[in-house]
């Protein structure tokens, strides 16, 4: 219900942000609006303002768009998870291919010779791996499990989330339910949650000891509905399963180069199961590895993407800033009977230096795979020594990707043969990317 002091204001949508949300020009102001689609007339409230910036929540749609649909989810538009479920599926990869090519040209002068048809999956239960907060709410008398609201510290009042696998969504409710019993509900700030889409595995952090009969309640729970749990007391190095007969470690299978994979729950591994294995087909297809190549996998993780280029017979070096990744990723190699040609070696490639990146050799093709900060240093490393005849670049920043591609382009003199998006995170504003580089020679 409004009170009497809140204010609302009607807009017309002009145009759409990179974020996915829509941009309204009041008195000189530029106002973010969620929940608003191009040329849609809506009614507002204000949330934050910021000099000429304001930000603001839809309440309501007067005119709609017709690339406006019902969201699948009971709390979008205050859970901070989704931006983008209002728009139909065709204007979500629009949009986000727009936001690919206006970042690459705006901050990067730079453009692909090919843009690339965008990579798409499952809509919906394709997240496999997700941090989710948890809250006993004094107040409500009640344990919160999920994500926080937007642009806020509260936690979402919600009992089923559409893009977690129907498993886990299913039980949220359920687990609220399981943890309001145990005599340390207070002292639960957070799940991880991790599958091989088999096993599906809850790590609990616990800031005090569990007594015997919590033990005996996510006992019977696991039991009961099929799921894993694991507690984290303090480090990562805590972890381990709630019951001694678990399995202490969890593979994950790729079927089509018949590769196993051994990972952490609390490690790094790939959100969304089913882009990752079209995205590998894609970067085999462009890397053409054979076995006179020597490649280098640069922000290697375990190997996701190493060890299919390694069945070729191409000689791979993977590289990779986090020692225990790079301990999987050599237990990978022996257990996949591939380290005769793969080595993993642990180095910061964000600060190496040319001499200690020239004491790993000599490659002629690189894939580069780095977080969101990009590979700014390894890209400036390249010169007439060090330079690669093909560059593969997946990016999940299209403005660090937009930096790099233009030192590579303006200045290495590569040319950008290909690019596109890859939607690995539906109904999210996250535009994940792939792109192309050859030596102009």
């Amino acid at each position: 219900m409004r009170t009497r002091t809140e204010k609302y204001f009607l807009a017309t949508i002009s145009s759409v942000s990179h974020e996915g949300k829509g941009i309204a020009y009041v008195d000189d102001k530029t106002i973010f609006i969620d929940n608003a689609l191009l040329n849609e007339e809506v009614e507002y409230k204000i949330i934050k303002k910021k000099k000429n910036l304001v930000f603001a929540k839809s309440l309501k749609v007067i005119k709609q768009s017709t690339q406006r649909v019902e969201a699948k989810c009971d709390v979008y538009g205050v859970c901070g998870g989704c931006s983008m479920q209002h728009f139909d599926e065709g204007a979500q990869l629009s949009y986000k291919q727009r936001a690919f090519e206006e970042t690459l040209m705006h901050v990067g002068n730079v453009k692909p010779e090919i843009i690339s048809s965008p990579i798409s999956g499952p809509l919906w239960n394709y997240r496999h791996k997700a941090r989710l907060r948890v809250k006993f709410v004094v107040k409500k008398n009640k344990v919160l499990i999920g994500f926080n609201e937007k642009m806020s510290h509260f936690l979402t009042n919600m009992t089923n989330c559409p893009v977690l696998p129907k498993k886990i969504s299913n039980i949220i409710e359920p687990l609220q339910d399981l943890f309001f019993k145990l005599s340390i509900r207070d002292q639960i700030p957070q799940i991880e949650y991790a599958s091989n889409q088999d096993r599906h595995i809850l790590v609990i952090r616990v800031l005090e000891s569990l007594t015997q009969d919590d033990i005996n309640i996510l006992k019977s729970f696991q039991k009961d509905n099929e799921i894993e749990f694991w507690t984290q007391t303090k480090g990562y190095d805590t972890v381990k399963p709630l019951d001694d007969k678990t399995i202490n470690q969890i593979t994950y299978n790729n079927k089509e180069f018949n590769l196993n994979f051994i990972f952490h729950p609390t490690g790094f591994t790939q959100i969304n199961p089913f882009i990752n294995q079209i995205l590998i087909r894609k970067v085999m297809a462009l890397l053409q590895p054979s076995k006179n190549d020597v490649i280098f996998d640069l922000f290697s993780g375990v190997g996701n993407f190493t060890l299919p280029i390694a069945t070729t017979g191409a000689t791979v070096l993977a590289i990779e800033g986090d020692e225990k990744l790079v301990n999987s990723g050599n237990s990978n190699a022996i257990n996949n009977n591939l380290n005769d040609n793969v080595t993993f070696k642990t180095a910061d490639l964000f600060i190496i230096e040319k001499e200690e990146f020239l004491s790993l050799g000599q490659a002629n093709k690189w894939l580069i795979d780095p977080p969101r900060l990009g590979a700014l240093n390894l890209i400036n490393l390249i010169d007439d020594v060090i330079k690669p005849k093909l560059i593969i670049y997946i990016s999940c920043n299209p403005a660090t990707l937009a930096r790099d591609s233009d030192i590579l382009v303006n200045k290495k003199k590569y040319i950008f043969k290909e690019g596109g998006i890859v939607n690995m995170f539906p109904h999210t504003s996250h535009v994940e990317s792939i792109a192309v580089f050859e030596v102009n020679e």
